[in-house]
């Protein structure tokens, strides 16, 4: 449950930073609140960065990265 002094986020995982890149110029272009950080060692990824956002964004932020990405993974961090 999200809370506004204890937000829930997620990562968005891709398979390199190119494709970090890429998301992030879309999503903050949709007026989204991200951030790039380091992928948190509990996650395995080919990439060294992810993009973090806070759940009550998942449905927008899933839907614009999977129609322009074949390889993008969600996980709750």
């Amino acid at each position: 449950m999200t809370t506004e002094s204890n937000p829930v986020y997620y990562a968005a995982l891709f398979p390199s930073v190119s494709h970090v890149m890429k998301a992030e110029r879309m999503l903050l272009g949709e007026g989204l609140a991200i951030k790039i950080i380091p992928v948190p060692k509990s996650i395995s990824s080919d990439c060294g960065v992810c993009i973090r956002f806070e759940e009550k964004l998942l449905d927008k932020i899933e839907t614009i990265l999977k129609n322009n990405f074949e390889t993008v993974e969600f996980r709750k961090l």
